[in-house]
């Protein structure tokens, strides 16, 4: 088995947000991690313009990514933009089929906005569509397989109900949540830019108040959740209990 995971999100601090912990882990046991954003967050500043903050927050992922020995990809979408089209399918099938991961992350399929929601389709589409030899550019790799997809929770853990989401399978990320704040703290433009707005930390309280609540529903101090898709086609053995056995609690 391919001990490769990639975590396909919208915006460049989404997979810290919402997975970190959980890739941290897994680099911990050896396991290849990729993350990937839709867009390079070209909307995040209300005073840059977007080829400049572009760059920024392009050094700011790939220097998040290096703390747990990742690399970062880009689907080159634009923020608010990302859309479920022929073009953006291309780019997700070609990633994937690249990477040819074991492992997938991506957004909740209800979460806040639609860019999120449309990166769960881009990334459902991708991990199916990488193995037809026609639908996609590159080669097919050795061992390339429907990976296990997991969904992550939705942000703020609530639903469209504003009801706690719920998961299939809760990761205890206490031990490694200093490394998920150095990751999101990497990412230094969009906390100061909220810390301006709103004169708090709100970046780093929103870690906390999420990881905390996620944590105390499945009876631990910090967690992530995630939702396996076991629809047909997809494997329906839950691989991350199997790789992190005793971080993993089901609700």
């Amino acid at each position: 088995m391919r001990r490769v995971a990639l975590c396909l999100m919208a915006h460049p601090d989404d997979c810290e947000f919402l997975a970190a912990g959980t890739l941290a882990l897994l680099a911990e046991r050896g396991w290849e991690i990729h993350i990937a954003s839709s867009t390079p967050g070209d909307g995040g500043s209300a005073t840059l313009n977007p080829i400049e903050i572009t760059r920024i927050r392009r050094e700011e992922n790939v220097r998040s990514a290096a703390m747990i020995g990742a690399q970062y990809h880009c689907l080159e979408l634009r923020d608010i933009h990302v859309t479920f089209d022929a073009d953006s399918i291309r780019r997700a099938v070609s990633l994937v089929r690249a990477i040819a991961p074991t492992l997938m992350f991506t957004h909740a399929q209800q979460d806040y906005m639609l860019d999120h929601e449309v990166t769960a389709q881009l990334a459902r589409a991708a991990s199916n569509g990488c193995i037809v030899p026609n639908c996609g550019n590159g080669p097919i790799l050795s061992g390339s397989t429907i990976p296990h997809l997991y969904y992550a929770d939705p942000v703020g853990i609530v639903d469209h109900d504003g009801k706690l989401a719920q998961c299939s399978v809760g990761i205890n990320i206490t031990s490694v949540y200093a490394k998920k704040m150095d990751m999101i703290c990497a990412h230094a433009s969009q906390r100061d830019w909220l810390k301006a707005h709103y004169g708090v930390d709100e970046y780093t309280r929103m870690l906390d108040e999420w990881s905390n609540r996620r944590g105390k529903a499945i009876g631990v101090e910090r967690a992530e959740g995630f939702r396996q898709h076991r629809g047909y086609g997809y494997p329906t053995n839950c691989l991350l209990k199997e790789v992190l056995g005793e971080f993993t609690k089901s609700e």
